[in-house]
């Protein structure tokens, strides 16, 4: 039997836009990010499926290696008392819009909720794979944006890294993302995209004519990675994404659509016909 170590993480769901002269845009949900340490592998190309992350207004899509899918973050509320999206296939729900006190969508699975607005129209923060997104902040006539929820970490790329942050509420002073989460906007700022290939969700839009759009959320992230020596049985002339090695381990990266093609491994194949014997 073959196995491989996995990471599957979804696109982050964008940012909802603000509107001029009231409403301030929430956060996007972070994409889900699942992780296997012995995923059974045979020899054959699998098909990759790499989301690309949610636009503004709009919830993240699936990535999918095999019989993994990871889903996208729920998408930020815009309009005055917009709940936010709720997130799918273990992914984070978006914010919820200002003016109203919107609920911010519900977590699936793994992933978590984001925060709610608030009454004076201040927006959530998405939620993150970690933890759930900041609620919109500030006593009365305060509405500042709340921060995006927290990410999962890896280091099956050789480097450790945060992936599937929740986005920034816009506000009069923006909510910041975490962990790959865009920021939200202010009357300073516009807001910022997901960093790409981590699944963070977008930030939220303000009130201000000139900063009210929200952002996309980051791409999705596909990596493989098994002993060099095939004893993992799997052969390192096995193709498809972006390869590398570290330490003992080779890695493919997919941060697009592809193809995985798993050759196996001398060890495998000696294995299979010692068992024929």
């Amino acid at each position: 039997m073959a196995n491989v170590k996995t990471l599957v993480v979804g696109g982050g769901g964008g940012g909802g836009h603000g509107a001029n002269g009231s409403n301030f845009g929430a956060g996007g949900g972070g994409g889900a990010v699942i992780y296997n340490a012995a995923f059974a592998v045979t020899p054959q190309a699998y098909s990759i499926t790499i989301d690309t992350g949610g636009a503004e207004d709009t919830s993240g899509g699936n990535s999918i290696f095999s019989s993994i899918t990871s889903g996208g973050g729920g998408r930020g509320g815009s309009t005055s008392n917009d709940v936010g999206s709720a997130g799918t296939n273990n992914s984070s729900g978006g914010g919820g819009g200002g003016l109203g006190s919107a609920n911010g969508g519900a977590g699936d699975g793994i992933g978590h909720a984001g925060g709610n607005a608030n009454a004076q129209g201040g927006s959530g923060g998405g939620g993150g794979a970690g933890s759930v997104g900041q609620a919109a902040q500030g006593s009365p006539f305060k509405n500042n944006g709340g921060a995006g929820g927290s990410g999962t970490s890896s280091d099956i790329s050789g480097s450790t890294i945060v992936y599937g942050g929740g986005g920034g509420g816009g506000g009069n002073a923006r909510g910041l993302g975490t962990d790959g989460g865009g920021n939200g906007a202010d009357s300073s700022n516009i807001a910022t995209v997901g960093t790409a290939n981590r699944g963070g969700g977008g930030g939220g839009g303000t009130n201000d004519a000139t900063n009210f759009h929200g952002k996309a959320g980051g791409s999705g992230v596909v990596i493989i990675s098994y002993k060099t020596d095939g004893s993992d049985g799997v052969s390192n002339t096995s193709t498809g994404g972006t390869i590398t090695t570290s330490g003992a381990y080779t890695i493919h990266t997919f941060t697009t659509s592809g193809t995985w093609t798993m050759v196996a491994s001398a060890t495998s194949n000696a294995s299979f016909l010692y068992n024929l014997i």
